[in-house]
């Protein structure tokens, strides 16, 4: 097991200094957990609300109502899941030492956009190529 990396509270990843570094790979990681522990707080506040909207509603509308945000509700918790298992993806990257690093180009991820979205898997460029393609295949 790897010492605990000294991370100040104000530190930020700099171009400056070495990519992915010890330092910038215990920020990634603990910003990944705090994220992820969020989400599962949040999952758990929707249980709770989705088992106390679990009434009988008389009113038609009012119980259209509380089906169509039962709906949003676990629409919501599924994209949550799936951020989950995104972070806990990125988090294997960090401990096999390919995170940070564009999955189809092999190039440094910027970390503007590592910090803006810590599970990113390519480079802006890549993903924009990959999404015009995709956008491509889907018209046809």
């Amino acid at each position: 097991m790897k010492p605990e990396v000294f991370l100040p509270d104000d530190y930020r990843p700099a171009e400056d200094e070495p990519f992915m570094n010890d330092r910038q790979l215990e920020y990634f990681r603990r910003k990944l957990i705090n994220w992820k522990a969020e989400l599962i707080e949040q999952s758990a506040e929707t249980i709770d609300n989705l088992q106390d909207s679990a009434r009988n509603v008389p009113d038609i509308a009012d119980r259209a109502s509380e089906e169509t945000d039962r709906a949003l509700e676990l629409r919501t918790r599924d994209r949550q899941r799936k951020l989950v298992s995104k972070i806990d993806a990125a988090l294997r990257r960090i401990d096999n030492g390919e995170y940070g690093y564009c999955e189809m180009t092999g190039e440094p991820i910027s970390l503007k956009r590592l910090d803006a979205r810590p599970i990113a898997t390519m480079t802006l460029e890549a993903q924009e190529k990959h999404e015009r393609r995709e956008k491509v295949h889907r018209d046809e």
